[in-house]
């Protein structure tokens, strides 16, 4: 309907999932440009995450629990890595949802689940599947929390895994869900003030790997709280792409993600005007 009608509609500007999105896109560029072909795995590894979740984020998360409890075909789709893709996409490669504490040797951390990972992974498959597969019909990709090396980082990683599980728990359950809405979770329209999306950042570090044995690390970082300083950065930017740039006006309508139609150009953009970085980590 949107390519009928001449419209470009763009998902998933903000943090999430931009920084995933292209970050993936830039490392790749890298592969291409020093070893002739794209990386068959991404690790995508959160250095430092300064921010906060506001109310309305938190609505949404409820909602969605609320939903997926009564509906075992949304609980299904919300499993799948490649729900965005659509039907016959060609995609079966098993992907790491990080669900427990683990090792990584490519970061030499531990490693807990990424909030976000469950939104990142799924709009960085569809950008694989709308450029024809440009990384690869066997790409593996998937995000994680670093904790760090060691007895502290392990321990660090297990808390969070037993966090991040006791909260879905409580979402899952309509009581506790109801508690932490009225009495415990910011409302909608509550969030971070002026000072607190002011102090924030974050570090997120890219890994990727061919088939040859070849290795590619990059980094995405933003100086803004990431869901709500950098995110209006993104989102405006994003928006001039597509108000200002000709290549992205011509011959572009439909259902889009950043990576698919911006690509190189909102990167240069971002890095211009909204203190987002995108670099290589030279070894």
């Amino acid at each position: 309907e949107a390519r009928e009608t001449g419209a470009r509609i763009v998902h998933a500007c903000g943090f999430d999932s931009i920084p995933s999105d292209l970050g993936v896109y830039h490392l790749q560029h890298f592969a291409r440009e020093k070893h002739g072909g794209p990386c068959k795995s991404v690790h995508m590894g959160v250095e430092a995450f300064e921010g906060s979740l506001s109310g309305g984020t938190y609505a949404g998360m409820l909602n969605t629990f609320k939903d997926a409890v009564a509906d075992p075909n949304l609980r299904k789709e919300l499993a799948d890595p490649y729900s965005l893709c659509g039907k016959d996409h060609g995609f079966n490669v098993p992907q790491n949802d990080h669900s427990a504490a683990e090792y990584d040797d490519a970061f030499q951390s531990w490693t807990a689940p990424f909030m976000m990972s469950g939104i990142n992974t799924r709009v960085v498959f569809r950008s694989n599947l709308l450029t024809g597969h440009a990384y690869g019909g066997d790409f593996q990709y998937d995000e994680s929390t670093l904790t760090g090396d060691g007895k502290d980082g392990r321990r660090s990683a297990a808390k969070a895994v037993r966090q991040s599980k006791l909260f879905m728990l409580a979402l899952a359950l309509p009581p506790t869900r109801w508690l932490l809405r009225r009495f415990v979770l910011p409302k909608p329209g509550e969030g971070p003030g002026e000072d607190e999306r002011s102090s924030g950042s974050f570090s997120l570090q890219f890994y990727g790997k061919r088939n040859d044995g070849r290795v590619v690390r990059t980094r995405v970082t933003g100086d803004m709280d990431p869901g709500y300083g950098s995110t209006a950065k993104m989102l405006g930017q994003a928006a001039a792409c597509l108000a200002l740039d000709k290549k992205v006006r011509e011959n572009t309508c439909g259902f889009w993600t950043p990576a698919a139609l911006f690509g190189e150009r909102l990167i240069n953009r971002m890095e211009r005007y909204s203190g987002i970085t995108f670099t290589e980590i030279v070894s």
